[in-house]
């Protein structure tokens, strides 16, 4: 008797299944990928058109109010940007609202890890999150304050205002840019701490404590250089500065507008590195 051959054989060639591949393309993963899908969620959730629209509606609420009720010759020693400064004052704390949540949103509803698994380059992420905000913070503050601005040296543009020089408008644009700082600065805060009202009450207690603990400091004969010194390095006492506000102090002894944007762009380059290396260790 015959045994039988067992052994399987190979099918031809013709029969062998082929690498299936995709009809669509599939382009390799790059920066602008990540922006697209930031903007995405920027413009798709309310919280965006709340604190964007409360900036807006802020800024440009109290300084055509003040534009409306002023005369020409208080516009002598001020620019005419400088009425933007009542509603900016308010209306960075939505600045840093949006800041903090553009992250801690997505921790909150648990989004990050399917962030994170579509995009493994935490990196990208993290840094498309910074450029979409920043251009968005950006742009929306610029444009309230011009508004004002614009609208101020239409309404005042006799010879009683004097003269006022274009490095006005400048000045202005650094405040916006000022603002913005903030923003990305509570947005690092906001990757470190993945916790909306925690991050939110630490920006808030940075941006309104220091001209108190100054205060309170600069009561004690030893502690009153330093005391003098939180006076005159904060946010609100920068912002006057940047906007043409005068404060009744003398000019020569307060620092100057580099400064003042050197030190915020130490801090929120500080916190933005940390940002960085935290969320590039932990799990989520």
């Amino acid at each position: 008797m015959t045994g039988t051959n067992t052994t399987p054989t190979t099918p031809p060639a013709a029969e062998q299944p082929k690498g299936y591949t995709s009809p669509l393309p599939a382009p390799r993963p790059h920066l602008g990928h990540a922006v697209a899908s930031e903007w995405t969620k920027m413009v798709s959730v309310r919280s965006t058109l709340f604190t964007l629209g409360s900036l807006v509606v802020t800024v440009v609420g109290f300084g055509l109010l003040f534009v409306s009720q002023s005369k020409d010759r208080e516009f002598v020693d001020i620019s005419f940007t400088t009425p933007a400064l009542f509603g900016l004052l308010v209306g960075q704390v939505a600045v840093m609202v949006l800041g903090v949540l553009t992250i801690t949103s997505e921790h909150a509803t648990g989004l990050v890890r399917t962030t994170f698994t579509a995009a493994p380059d935490r990196y990208r992420v993290l840094t498309a999150k910074y450029l979409v905000f920043s251009t968005t913070a950006f742009l929306t503050t610029a444009l309230a304050v011009f508004v004002v601005g614009i609208s101020a040296a239409i309404v005042h543009a006799g010879a009683g205002a004097g003269p006022h020089a274009a490095d006005e408008w400048l000045g202005a644009l650094v405040g916006c840019l000022y603002v913005t700082l903030l923003g990305v600065l509570a947005l690092a805060v906001g990757a470190l701490l993945r916790h909306s009202a925690g991050a939110i009450a630490a920006m808030l207690g940075l941006v309104t404590l220091p001209p108190v603990i100054g205060a309170m400091l600069s009561i004690w004969d030893s502690a009153a250089p330093i005391g003098r010194a939180v006076l005159e390095h904060n946010a609100p006492v920068a912002l006057m500065q940047l906007f043409g506000m005068p404060n009744g102090a003398d000019a020569a002894t307060l620092p100057g507008n580099v400064s003042h944007m050197v030190l915020i762009l130490l801090v929120t380059g500080g916190a933005v590195a940390a940002s960085y290396v935290t969320v590039g260790r932990r799990d989520v």
